[in-house]
């Protein structure tokens, strides 16, 4: 028996809206979704996919998971950082200090960073 990997879960306020977000982000669709859980994927069949789960209160401290997105190139970094605060999300200081990457949250504040171009990926 052989498991893989099907979806990663945020918890979320509002999972239409957040899943919208990232559907912008990636370029993904939404695949299922009902009052409390949108999911989103590449394309139906093609996983893993992110699912938001429809929670009650705030996001209360720093994510222990967060996602990391590999721009196409080095140049285009700072362009993807602009187009994702354009979409909603917003820059934010953990303490990673004066790293090569940038760290942002999105419209509810979960943590992501946007890696300087990583080859060969």
């Amino acid at each position: 028996m052989a498991l893989s990997w099907f979806s990663t879960v945020v918890d979320c306020r509002d999972p239409q809206a957040l899943a919208g977000f990232w559907c912008q982000v990636l370029g993904y669709q939404v695949v299922y979704q009902n009052e409390r859980e949108v999911d989103i994927a590449p394309d139906p069949s093609l996983f893993p996919g992110l699912a938001f789960l429809r929670v009650p209160g705030h996001k209360q401290v720093k994510n222990r998971l967060h996602i990391d997105l590999n721009p196409g190139s080095p140049a285009d970094q700072a362009p993807e950082v602009e187009r994702l605060e354009a979409l909603g999300a917003t820059r934010i200081d953990i303490g990673q200090g004066d790293a090569e990457w940038i760290v942002m949250a999105d419209p509810e504040g979960n943590e992501f960073c946007v890696l300087a171009h990583q080859a060969g990926w």
